[in-house]
């Protein structure tokens, strides 16, 4: 797409460090990292939202995801990581191409969004 940031780093318009790439994919860092270890996984194909793919990108973003797995210890993530995909603007996307945040490198807290107090359980 003409005016999208990552597909201009997929194809080398605008220069980005990708630290993997493949046929399918980049794996590049997030520029403000909520994580010691914060990388963005973008598939090569261009579509917004999870509902806006056909069945060969449903396909293609699980061999995308199985990649990923193989790749933790090469990215130092051998810990454990959290993938994250923002859909829409509620929810903080802010690039308009499918991407997966990928955090770790540390242990991760999980904040409670929902505005309700916290209660314990017995």
């Amino acid at each position: 797409m003409k005016n999208c940031l990552f597909c201009k780093f997929i194809d080398n318009t605008l220069k980005t460090e990708k630290v993997y790439e493949d046929e399918r994919m980049i794996v590049i860092r997030d520029i403000a990292p909520k994580a010691r270890l914060h990388y963005l996984m973008i598939p090569k194909d261009h579509y917004a939202a999870l509902d806006e793919m056909d069945e060969r990108q449903q396909a293609e973003l699980g061999k995308c995801l199985f990649r990923l797995s193989e790749l933790k210890e090469e990215l130092d993530l051998g810990g454990g990581y959290r993938l994250i995909v923002n859909q829409g603007a509620d929810a903080g996307q802010t690039v308009g191409h499918l991407h997966v945040h990928i955090l770790g490198g540390q242990e991760l807290p999980f904040d409670d969004v929902s505005g309700k107090e916290k209660t314990t359980v017995g």
